[in-house]
């Protein structure tokens, strides 16, 4: 039977592409590949994470205040390796958090704004955490 096996990327409309690309290789370390865009191998993060390596798809109701301060009807999870290095790089780089980071049973997490303003939520699963 035909079934859904994963996410298969990301894609999003921007202000200034080359910005955008600028400021997520800068602030959270992320390689553009030729193509202008990046590839998260899904081998890396099962070796990481065993079965915590997984992509999370979950509808929020419209009313929801968790993508907040973001106007925009969705956010992008993107799971780190460690979280509080993460932070320092991303503090090194001026940008500021939205809240206080918090653990979770299933992890630890941080939040942030892109340059047009899409709320990025930093995840760094509890498999990694307890490591």
């Amino acid at each position: 039977m035909a079934k859904v096996i994963g996410v298969g990327g990301i894609f999003f409309l921007c202000q200034d592409v080359d910005a955008t690309r600028e400021w997520y290789s800068r602030v959270l370390g992320i390689e553009i590949n030729d193509f202008g865009g990046a590839s998260f191998s899904h081998k890396a993060s099962a070796s990481a994470c065993g079965d915590g390596a997984m992509t999370i798809w979950s509808p929020f109701k419209s009313d929801n205040e968790y993508f907040k301060p973001s106007t925009e009807n969705w956010m992008m999870n993107l799971m780190v390796d460690d979280l509080d290095a993460m932070l320092e790089r991303v503090k090194d780089a001026g940008v500021p958090l939205e809240g206080e980071p918090v653990t979770e049973p299933y992890g630890k997490f941080a939040w942030l704004m892109d340059p047009d303003e899409r709320k990025i939520e930093l995840w760094e699963p509890i498999e990694l955490v307890e490591n």
